[in-house]
């Protein structure tokens, strides 16, 4: 091997040095009765269930919304498209707060659908708030990886079911979701992961309240505000769990393509 390339090896070095001794630190803390109290813990089964519970519901509005939304992209060129395509990502590249500043102005009672729907300011400080701040950030990630999907596509597949007589809605259903149904599942995959690793907008939104707005990401900030390490590292095992399942799920249905 040459010079240059082990040389370029000390960045790669570093960077597995620093992944792998985070996830080493974590890991440390495990023993019997510490892992007991992570799996028994009555905050942590609803920290688990509000953060899986919440992050499914995101995900389905998040595919509802963006899948149509890539497809109708594909196939038309919007007026503005570039504008277009930097609001789209904004949230991909905004600060979580500033999100979730932004989204509490336009629901509270001051903001303009919190005027025009009352009721939207007197429930978003529940698990509603959460339900938004993570689809809107799992819509971003979920909009992103269909478009480079349907991107992907030979637009001659879709020409010929035109000149076959089927209408763009059914080439959408029969030629090309078939088509590209492992992109999107990865994708999916991905803003899932996303909605449940969503912390700042939902912190801003949807508040930090044990047992009412407490998922994982903010049973690890309320355990260490009040000293409880032990909690919050359960929780960021079960957040480390899960990262790694979903990660193993996509590189293992993306090979497959």
């Amino acid at each position: 091997m040459s010079w240059s390339l082990r040389l370029a090896l000390l960045p790669l070095l570093t960077l597995l040095v620093v992944v792998l001794g985070s996830i080493a630190a974590l890991l440390a803390q495990l023993n019997g009765e510490f892992l007991w109290q992570s799996l028994t813990d009555k905050e942590m089964h609803f920290a688990l269930c509000m953060s899986l519970g919440t992050s499914l519901l995101s995900l389905c509005l998040a595919v509802v919304i963006a899948v149509p939304s890539a497809w109708l992209m594909s196939q038309v060129r919007l007026p503005f498209a570039r504008v277009l395509d930097t609001l789209l990502d904004l949230p991909m590249v905004l600060p979580p707060l500033v999100t979730g500043l932004g989204l509490l102005l336009l629901f509270n009672s001051q903001g303009i659908l919190g005027h025009w729907v009352p009721l939207l300011s007197e429930v978003i400080f529940s698990p509603l708030g959460i339900v938004v701040a993570q689809t809107y950030v799992a819509s971003a990630i979920m909009l992103r990886n269909a478009r480079g999907a349907f991107a992907t596509l030979d637009h001659g597949f879709r020409q010929t079911a035109f000149n076959l007589g089927l209408t763009p809605w059914q080439t959408l259903l029969k030629i090309e979701l078939p088509m590209c149904w492992k992109p999107l599942l990865c994708g999916a995959i991905l803003a899932w992961s996303r909605a449940i690793g969503e912390f700042g907008a939902t912190l801003m939104l949807a508040g930090a309240t044990r047992f009412k707005t407490e998922t994982l990401p903010m049973a690890v900030y309320l355990n260490i505000s009040s000293g409880d390490f032990e909690l919050a590292i359960g929780a960021a095992l079960w957040l480390l769990l899960i990262g790694l399942v979903l990660l193993f799920a996509v590189r293992l249905i993306g090979g497959r393509q």
